[in-house]
């Protein structure tokens, strides 16, 4: 057992006076390219991230879960025969909603225990990096298990969704939950979210020399308001103006006609899902022909796009991004779904430090926030741990 391990077990013991049943983590998630595709049924390209979250969980006799977390000092307890959408909020609503998600999804829980749940996680939250799939998806795992259902991975990503969609309210793809169930070391996952086929596609960053650098910008974001839903309720218009069920239907050549029927705004909402698309499909190609140092201009371009066309990046991100590439990164583009949170630099791994120290200078000569910068290694996805 590692140190971390024995922590989350005796931080258990502490708030229950028993021993958990076993412990289960999930990780968040870094989105290599491929923003606000998700939703309207297009490609995305994900990895699981070495930051995760662990559920520490205890079996009951009766129906009742009991919830808390190393981050909070409340203990949270729901009856598994009354679980609504309803009532539950806060960060609890990720975990009890997973349970209601199953229920909801015609899964037969009459037999499931009630349980004894503690949380701890180490994805910083608001920092795009989906600590919520990361909870949603190591308690999904545990409840799978411990409640006999059998389920496979790309069922409990889609729980998670609904429990994101349903009981949170955030209007999300299956792009968090699919990486976070889904990654594998060393890999992206090229996930198409209209049939929802997913396979790992190779990054080679150990063999290139290269790593990731997240800089998050310590603008925190939250998907269930503000301008998340304004972008997932523009792209819906634009399709149905479009005579089409989701923007997946349309490809570049539409794009024309899609100038000429949309309001201004509503078409480059447009725009950027089409071309970003466009850009998953070359990156995947890319990165099988000639490897991971020839992405760089397909991240500044859906670097650009987000900040142009869909208008969901701030200027701590778009300068970083600059910034990164002004010292040597090879590419760098916000990651997930905007508003806040971080962008990531694909940088050679001698110029780590160098690139970290640029950007966190340039930010401060703006008169900006100072950004936490970090590297993430493309990790396994959700296991049981002990």
């Amino acid at each position: 057992m590692t140190d971390h391990l024995a922590s989350v077990t005796a931080a258990f013991e502490a708030a229950y006076g028993h021993s958990p049943t076993g412990i289960w983590s999930a990780p968040g998630r870094v989105n290599l390219i491929g923003e606000h595709t998700d939703y309207n049924n297009g490609y995305v390209l994900p990895f699981a991230i070495d930051r995760r979250t662990w559920a520490a969980v205890g079996v009951r006799e009766d129906r009742t879960v009991r919830l808390r977390s190393t981050f909070a000092d409340e203990e949270i307890v729901a009856s598994l025969d009354a679980l609504s959408p309803d009532t539950m909020d806060g960060w609890s609503a990720y975990v009890l909603g997973v349970a209601w998600a199953m229920a909801d999804s015609g899964i037969d829980l009459s037999g499931a225990t009630g349980l004894d749940i503690l949380i701890d996680s180490d994805v910083p939250v608001g920092a795009g990096l989906s600590s919520s799939a990361a909870l949603e998806c190591a308690v999904g795992k545990a409840f799978d298990e411990l409640w006999g259902l059998g389920l496979d991975k790309l069922a409990l990503a889609r729980i998670g969704r609904v429990a994101e969609n349903k009981a949170v309210g955030a209007p999300t793809g299956l792009l968090d939950q699919a990486a976070s169930m889904l990654g594998e070391e060393d890999h992206v996952v090229f996930l198409d979210c209209d049939t929802e086929d997913a396979r790992p596609v190779a990054l080679h960053l150990r063999e290139e020399g290269l790593q990731i650098l997240v800089m998050n910008s310590n603008v925190e974001h939250e998907h269930a308001t503000g301008g998340y839903g304004d972008r997932f309720a523009s792209c819906a218009n634009g399709a149905t103006a479009l005579g089409v069920t989701t923007l997946r239907e349309i490809g570049q050549a539409d794009l024309a006609r899609a100038e000429e029927v949309l309001d201004e705004e509503t078409y480059r909402r447009v725009r950027h899902v089409v071309t970003e698309n466009q850009r998953v499909l070359d990156t995947v190609d890319t990165l099988g022909k000639a490897g991971p140092r020839a992405i760089g201009e397909l991240m500044g371009a859906s670097q650009a796009s987000m900040r142009d066309d869909f208008e969901i990046t701030v200027p701590e991100i778009d300068l970083a991004s600059e910034a990164a590439v002004a010292a040597g990164a090879i590419g760098a583009r916000m990651t997930g779904g905007g508003f806040g949170g971080s962008s990531i630099a694909l940088v050679p791994a001698d110029k780590t430090d160098a690139v970290a120290a640029a950007v966190t200078t340039a930010l401060a000569d703006a008169g900006l926030r100072e950004p936490t910068i970090f590297t993430v290694t493309p990790s396994q996805g959700a296991r049981r741990d002990i």
